[in-house]
């Protein structure tokens, strides 16, 4: 059916023609707002939120701008009243029985962070960009990059997603944001220089392609390490300035010597871990089961490493809650 007639049956009232105009911008919709606020959680309220907006007040649609640049406008401003009055989730204590965690590098900011199941992005990120994106879509969703965006001033975080991330002009962005073109190269300039502050530097080794053999072997080698407590091992395939934090935890360890003190106290303890693969961010990740007594193994967590080059950059852990977001279960069974 032709999107005209969609559009005049929506704005009559008709639920379904709504559905069919709204529905394939909605993943797309649901990773912008996880973009602006770093949380999944979030961002799937959110987006809902916008759906009713849009739905609510499809009736002064003009078509001014199109149907897809007129949801983000919405979901923009969603997304910043959320930020504005939204408490973030607390930062929580360490957990882990038996076990005293070395004095941390420093402690993070960003606690409520989530991780973003790749199974949900198919057909949010390859979408059609504006002219003016420069970065790709895979980097802009990966962990790295979320959470440098989470510390910048929230106008200017959706400046830069706008503009750098999915490519409006600056024009389009003034509109959605009630602003002036002005303003919002001001704000691109200040938020470019924040983000570059907080990224990785830029002549890191880049990451082997997705599922490629290359980042497969690394996997591999991280599993076997990970599996049976070989700390040499583990710590043979981190980078100098390996990085490692745990949200909602605030702890974050910085560089080799930090994060092998970290692990030689997992290790240490005597426990034992399975992982079972998955993916998040665009990254490999991994759902961690630590063995019982009683041959149960139970969820911990979840791990998504960054890689550069052949050796892991970054690993973050994500407590037990996000389970099952990637289809993971609770605990498995005993072997």
């Amino acid at each position: 059916m032709v999107t005209t007639e969609l559009i005049t049956r929506a704005r009559a009232g008709d639920g379904e023609a709504f559905r069919e105009l709204t529905e394939p911008h909605h993943r797309e919709l649901q990773v912008h707002c996880y973009r602006m606020l770093g949380s999944f959680q979030d961002a799937e309220d959110v987006l809902q939120d916008t759906l009713l907006a849009a739905w609510q007040s499809f009736g002064g649609f003009e078509g001014r701008a199109s149907l897809r640049t007129w949801l983000y406008r919405i979901a923009t401003n969603r997304c910043l009243n959320a930020r504005r009055s939204a408490a973030r989730r607390p930062a929580k204590e360490w957990d882990v029985p038996g076990v005293q965690p070395p004095e941390p590098t420093r402690l993070g900011e960003v606690v409520w962070l989530e991780p973003f199941p790749d199974a949900l992005l198919e057909g949010a990120i390859d979408v059609p960009l504006g002219p003016e994106a420069r970065y790709e879509q895979s980097e802009s969703i990966s962990l790295a990059f979320v959470t440098a965006l989470q510390v910048l001033p929230p106008r200017q975080l959706a400046v830069l997603v706008l503009r750098d991330v999915l490519g409006f002009h600056a024009s389009e962005v003034a509109d959605m944001l009630d602003s002036t073109v002005e303003s919002v190269n001001s704000a691109l300039k200040r938020a470019r220089a924040g983000l570059q502050r907080r990224l990785p530097t830029a002549d890191r080794e880049r990451p082997p392609a997705s599922c490629s053999p290359s980042e497969d072997a690394i996997v591999a080698k991280f599993v076997q390490a990970y599996e049976s407590a070989d700390l040499d091992a583990l710590v043979a395939l981190l980078t100098d300035d390996v990085f490692m934090s745990m949200p909602p935890m605030p702890l974050e360890y910085e560089g080799r010597d930090a994060v092998a003190r970290f692990c030689a106290g997992i290790f240490g303890s005597g426990r034992k871990f399975d992982l079972v693969p998955t993916r998040a961010n665009g990254q490999p990740a991994f759902g961690s089961y630590v063995h019982t007594p009683t041959g149960i193994r139970h969820g911990t967590g979840l791990f998504v490493i960054a890689l550069a080059g052949d050796r892991i950059r970054a690993m973050i852990r994500f407590d037990n809650g996000v389970l099952p977001w990637f289809g993971l279960p609770r605990s498995l069974p005993s072997r």
